[in-house]
């Protein structure tokens, strides 16, 4: 904790001078990663490629200092940011005070998710875990279904509240209009590097790449062209740019619909949080909350529920330790590369690959869960299973597992918390588990 609180340090002091002193780029970087990864495994020259997408991408979403919203969306997708509230949180920082708004994200995301939201900040390959990566639209912690986007009000809570054991950190200077905009940033953002990475992964699957010359992506210079052949050829290849960028849209638009739902069992105890569960146990209700501790811990480490696979026996997150999150796998094993053989993996890294780091099954001991703690946070985070990490969903079976069993595994789970806990929550005896 004492190595984190060091690299929050450095990272908001960086981020200080980062801000005041690095300009905005007219134009948003290049995915190199998910192109030459191609090149690099299939041998496609993707230079084209990328320049076609690109192109694609400005035309739709403009610049880091002019973004913009698609055009001709319906009304419902059209309403899924403010052009208003992207301009806020875009462009260069201005000063504190200034009657001219933007800026917020550079000065308060920029400097760990970089310009793009690659994760690949001035400071995002210093810190562990990386910043997120917001271009395969994957997120963590949400109360959305596994394969589903966040809410607002997922994204809104994770930029006020800051995300614990990580370098995301509360920002108290944000109002609720800051907040508002930064989640449309972030959308904006995940939205347009999403379809460029649909882009380039159709122009690999569709095209002939290898042909003299290439077939295109999208033939750019009959763009402005009103009739005749070229007109109707590039007509059909914008209809394969629009086609995802709306189903994108669209999957943003659901996410309110896909809320994993949580009612609180009546039946078995449930502590709101880590004090609630010490004083708990300590009370007349010990009996039957120490009783479903024991089922949880039955299930944890069962082969049926496999928890103890990645977390131990003891939960102390010394498990299964060699595995790698789906950032990493997208450009190292879903191509056949090795994610340990840094040496071929150099030219990606030269590209902004950050290094392949393993992934850390949490460490119940020391009572941090970064996707909150609450009894109805946990509860989603087992039932989804966690978005872009080896972290399934749960799979239930009749009579041996099932879904009130969740409650016991949270028990279990808050039983093995030894951090630090006030003596005033427990009363004069403190209660040590």
């Amino acid at each position: 904790m004492k190595r984190l609180a060091l690299i929050v340090g450095m990272v908001a002091s960086i981020s200080t001078l980062v801000g005041c002193q690095q300009e905005i780029p007219d134009t948003f970087e290049t995915n190199l990663v998910q192109s030459h990864k191609y090149a690099m495994t299939k041998g496609l020259p993707m230079d084209q490629v990328a320049k076609d997408s690109n192109w694609a991408l400005q035309r739709l979403f403009g610049t880091p200092n002019e973004p913009r919203i698609p055009e001709g969306l319906d009304e419902e997708l059209a309403s899924l940011i403010s052009l208003e509230r992207l301009k806020r949180a875009a462009g260069p920082i201005q000063p504190e005070g200034s009657e001219v708004a933007g800026g917020l994200y550079r000065r308060h995301c920029a400097t760990c998710h970089g310009e793009s939201g690659s994760g690949r900040g001035p400071t995002g390959a210093i810190l562990n875990p990386y910043p997120r990566d917001y271009r395969m639209g994957v997120f963590k912690f949400k109360s959305t279904s596994r394969s589903g986007k966040p809410t607002r009000d997922d994204l809104a809570k994770l930029i006020r509240n800051g995300i614990k054991g990580t370098a995301m950190v509360p920002i108290p200077a944000l109002t609720d209009e800051d907040v508002q905009s930064l989640v449309d940033y972030v959308i904006y953002l995940s939205w347009r590097g999403e379809l460029e990475r649909i882009l380039i992964d159709t122009a690999v699957m569709d095209l002939d790449l290898e042909a003299d010359p290439p077939e295109r992506l999208l033939d750019t210079e009959y763009s402005s062209v009103t009739d005749g052949e070229n007109a109707e050829m590039f007509k059909e290849q914008w209809e394969y740019v629009i086609e995802p960028m709306e189903e994108i849209g669209l999957e943003w638009l659901e996410a309110s619909d896909d809320v994993t739902e949580v009612e609180l069992p009546t039946d078995i105890p449930m502590p709101k949080d880590r004090a609630a569960f010490v004083a708990m146990l300590a009370s007349e209700k010990g009996a039957e909350l120490q009783a479903s501790v024991d089922r949880g811990r039955e299930l944890f480490g069962s082969e049926l529920v496999g928890c103890a696979k990645c977390h131990g026996k003891e939960g102390k997150g010394d498990g299964q330790t060699n595995d790698f999150d789906d950032w990493t796998k997208d450009w190292t094993a879903k191509v056949g590369l090795d994610p340990k053989d840094t040496a071929a993996l150099t030219p990606l890294l030269a590209r902004g690959a950050l290094p392949p780091v393993n992934i850390q099954p949490r460490n119940f001991a020391e009572g941090v869960f970064r996707g909150g703690s609450a009894p109805e946070d946990l509860y989603r985070r087992i039932i989804n299973g966690i978005a872009g990490t080896p972290m399934p969903a749960a799979t239930f079976v009749d009579g041996k597992f099932e879904r009130d069993d969740v409650w016991h595994l949270i028990n279990f789970i808050r039983s093995l918390d030894k951090s630090e806990l006030p003596t005033e929550v427990v009363g004069e005896q403190p209660v040590t588990l």
